[in-house]
């Protein structure tokens, strides 16, 4: 690692060479053509446009360093929405449409990769259509419940995570999945929940669900642009197949 004082004693080598050069030129064009008057003029007149010059190369780089920086923050997030599909999403999300009535709707609808992993407006747009009606069992409550407190940390972690400010739905998605395990966290019987209860939970699970499924399939087709090794494992695995198998047929 460089010293700082090298480095600064680099830059002002490096600026003096530069400025020495200019003077240079600018004494042999006085030399050779012995116009003092329009040499000065046009130092002037190249003078006068630095700052807009300057002005232009600041904004132009300042966009372009932007640019990267974003670039760089949602690399760093698809990583972390990836570790929470691989770590907790996953599972969830075959929990949740376990207890829909409706998920052969929505599995045939996943059914074709070609037809739906487009583009993420696309697969978003088609999960939207979707009810994403849920009718739990008590087992099922069990289920979700044991889930989220088994990654209750692993959660909290991820909420933590400055670069979520970056993508508004996955930061929506995670609320409404600590949400839920706060609500489930508190019951201890859910077989003799009154009707009235459960309709509130059922409520948390659909919100929960809903933004589950949107956010998944919405990464799902980012990865089939930026990162089709991993596309490729997501479609045969993915939680909305009936017949999910990470075997290649």
């Amino acid at each position: 690692m460089s010293h700082p004082d090298r480095r600064l004693g680099s830059r002002i080598v490096l600026f003096a060479l530069l400025l020495g050069s200019s003077a240079a030129l600018y004494a042999i064009q006085v030399l050779a053509f012995g116009r003092t008057e329009d040499t000065f003029y046009y130092l002037v007149q190249d003078a006068a446009f630095l700052p807009i010059e300057a002005l232009l190369v600041t904004f132009v780089l300042d966009g372009l360093l932007a640019r990267r920086e974003k670039q760089h923050v949602l690399r760093k997030l698809s990583m972390v929405i990836g570790a929470f599909f691989s770590e907790t999403g996953n599972r969830l999300l075959a929990q949740f449409v376990a207890a829909d009535p409706d998920r052969e709707v929505l599995r045939e609808a996943f059914a074709d990769p070609g037809r739906w992993a487009k583009t993420e407006r696309t697969a978003v747009e088609l999960v939207r259509k979707h009810p994403f009606r849920v009718e739990p069992s008590a087992a099922d409550l069990e289920a979700v419940k044991s889930i989220l407190a088994a990654e209750r940390g692993f959660l909290l972690g991820l909420l933590e995570n400055p670069n979520l400010l970056e993508r508004e739905t996955f930061s929506d998605l995670l609320l409404a999945v600590e949400h839920l395990a706060e609500e489930l966290g508190y019951r201890k019987d859910f077989a003799s929940l009154p009707d009235s209860d459960l309709r509130h939970l059922r409520g948390d699970l659909e919100r929960a669900y809903r933004l589950l499924a949107a956010e998944w399939a919405g990464y799902a087709a980012h990865l089939k642009t930026d990162y089709p090794y991993i596309f490729s494992l997501i479609t045969r695995t993915h939680p909305l197949r009936a017949d999910a198998d990470p075997v290649v047929s």
